[in-house]
């Protein structure tokens, strides 16, 4: 049995950075899961706290270039080549981060860290770490990727929320928590387009990648290790079911 965990950067280098303490947490719980011998893991690991940083400062130095220059001028290039600008920061933030969780799990993860989900990847040791791959694809979709390579039926999507809610609750107070949505639902709420930095639950591109493909995401805190541990041991727990 594989399964694919698609880890926010949030919660591998949150704003006050990486927790040794954690880190060491995360590895035992997951390692527990790992005793039985048919189960193995392929980490996605997100690019975060500093991904937003370092984006937000490269949009800020467009916006007064634009004010300076008029309209951005030929050497930022287009809006597209700011988007991939974007993306490629992101990317790079990813790969920081997926280092970080690959020496954690150093004596279970042999292989490379899969920075191109469509390559012919073999999977030698039980636990397979992935970082960002290409401007215009998050690591939400590079998990849907190889969660259909590798034929895992799912995904857990662990964030610094507990729950997707109806609505934004720092906006809406009557925002509840859904224990279950639909990927249908969930597009008409989040959209359908990728932009880079985003802050949304699931990247709607992943989403509807993975309704085409069948795969369900459950999406938790990554931040609450018991409730982790009661996902991968299907008990109770709490998050949201998306399918």
């Amino acid at each position: 049995m594989t399964i694919v965990i698609s880890l926010g950067g949030s919660i591998v280098a949150p704003q006050e950075g990486p927790s040794g303490l954690f880190l060491y947490d995360f590895r035992n719980v997951l390692l527990s899961w790992l005793n039985r011998e048919d189960h193995k893991v392929i980490i996605v690991v997100g690019g975060g706290y500093a991904a937003r940083q370092w984006q937000k400062a490269y949009k800020e130095m467009i916006e007064i270039d634009k004010s300076t220059r008029g309209d951005g001028g030929p050497i930022l290039g287009t809006d597209v080549d700011v988007r991939q600008s974007l993306d490629r920061i992101g990317i790079a933030a990813t790969r920081l981060n997926a280092q970080l969780i690959k020496e954690v799990f150093s004596d279970y993860s042999r292989d490379p860290i899969v920075t191109d989900p469509s390559a012919d990847i073999t999977m030698n040791s039980r636990i397979l770490i992935a970082a960002g791959w290409k401007p215009g694809f998050s690591t939400d979709y590079d998990a849907v990727i190889l969660a259909e390579r590798f034929h895992a039926e799912k995904i857990l999507n662990l964030s610094n929320v507990s729950q997707i809610y109806s609505a934004d609750p720092k906006v809406d107070p009557n925002a509840k928590p859904l224990l279950h949505i639909s990927f249908d639902s969930l597009l008409q709420m989040i959209g359908t387009e990728w932009d880079p930095g985003a802050n949304v639950p699931f990247d709607p591109i992943a989403a509807a990648k993975a309704r085409e493909l069948g795969i369900t995401v459950i999406f938790a805190s990554g931040k609450n290790l018991m409730n982790f541990a009661d996902i991968l041991n299907d008990k109770p727990f709490i998050g949201t079911i998306i399918d």
